[in-house]
């Protein structure tokens, strides 16, 4: 297949970029490289990719309409992975336009590409933080997610709603994609483990929100790339058995479908501290802190429909996942063992 990943400088996106390649696919990779976070690191990981002769890559913000209306028009694409977006639910709060433009309006412009050129399926990021005040583990494709608690979850809902209405009007086969807490090599420093890690080696208290009474889903990155692929594989189909009556939001009688992507164990971020701890082999120097505006106390994923239509088992454990980082970083960073 020739596929887009937007965002492809980006963590999911460069991993994703890699594996599609290792496979044989063609992969055409999109990225505003922006300074949200270190352009270093995201030219690094491009970097890993360019030695790939089925790779290309071009500097694009999904947000130029009229630049994404130009890369439509001149490629072909069997299938596009949208993972261009503006991160991160404290930001949000500081930063609101950037979610605006990244976001809504250009989600709208791959929204559009796609249907006019006839791509065969729109495979795009959604995230955890639409169940926002759900309370109700584990969370389920098939509950309700109106009450998001950021502006960051409201714009992945609405990019649901977008889809849907694309899938509806013009047979758009969408599927979205709710991650939740992705971590591993090659990760975003504005993410726990990046931070923690800095944090410990540099004799820093680290920030612990909730005073750490929070639980994540923390899920390894080769188990969510490989969940992807088998999504992006399988186009989203019409169900049958939706109905208007009473209707189930994780489907739909347009080719529109929406699955949870995680680790379907939660872990205390405490304990999750404790084996970056053993790890470093270094103890951390704690900040307790109140909840942050917009965090949620505890995440697990449902992710029982993608075990059964795609047969999806993730299968790394924390302890695996963190200790995998910790090495990466070590290596990155130049950083002794006995540091």
């Amino acid at each position: 297949m020739r596929v887009l990943i937007t965002g492809a400088a980006g963590f999911i996106g460069a991993a994703l970029s890699l594996r599609l390649l290792a496979r044989g696919d063609e992969v055409h990779g999109i990225d505003n490289l922006n300074d949200y976070y270190d352009v270093g690191l995201k030219q690094a990981r491009l970097a890993r990719l360019s030695a790939h002769e089925r790779f290309s890559f071009e500097r694009l913000d999904i947000a130029d309409r009229a630049g994404v209306e130009r890369l439509f028009a001149e490629n072909r694409f069997d299938a596009v992975m949208n993972l261009a977006a503006q991160a991160g639910v404290r930001y949000s709060i500081e930063n609101p336009a950037s979610y605006v433009d990244a976001n809504l309006v250009g989600f709208a412009n791959i929204l559009e590409g796609c249907r006019h050129r006839g791509v065969g399926h729109l495979v795009f990021a959604s995230s955890s933080s639409v169940y926002g005040a759900n309370t109700r583990l584990p969370f389920s494709e098939s509950d309700n997610v109106d009450h998001p608690i950021s502006l960051y979850a409201a714009s992945k809902k609405a990019n649901e709603l977008m889809a849907h209405a694309y899938a509806h009007l013009y047979r758009l086969p969408c599927t979205a994609l709710r991650f939740f807490t992705v971590y591993g090599p090659w990760g975003r420093p504005d993410m726990a483990l990046f931070k923690f890690t800095r944090g410990i080696l540099a004799g820093d208290p680290i920030p612990v929100f909730n005073r750490g009474d929070m639980v994540r889903d923390f899920t390894y990155v080769d188990d969510i790339v490989e969940g992807v692929v088998r999504v992006i594989d399988r186009p989203a189909e019409p169900d049958p058995g939706w109905s208007g009556d009473d209707p189930d939001p994780a489907s739909s009688l347009a080719p529109y479908r929406v699955y949870n992507i995680g680790n379907n164990r939660s872990v205390r971020l405490m304990r999750y501290i404790e084996v970056l701890e053993e790890c470093l082999g270094k103890k951390a120097e704690l900040n307790l802190m109140p909840m942050q505006d917009g965090d949620v106390p505890a995440t697990m994923a449902d992710v029982t429909a993608l075990g059964r239509d795609l047969d999806y088992r993730p299968a790394t454990t924390v302890e695996e996942g963190v200790a995998r980082f910790v090495d990466w970083y070590r290596e990155y960073y130049g950083v002794d063992q006995n540091t």
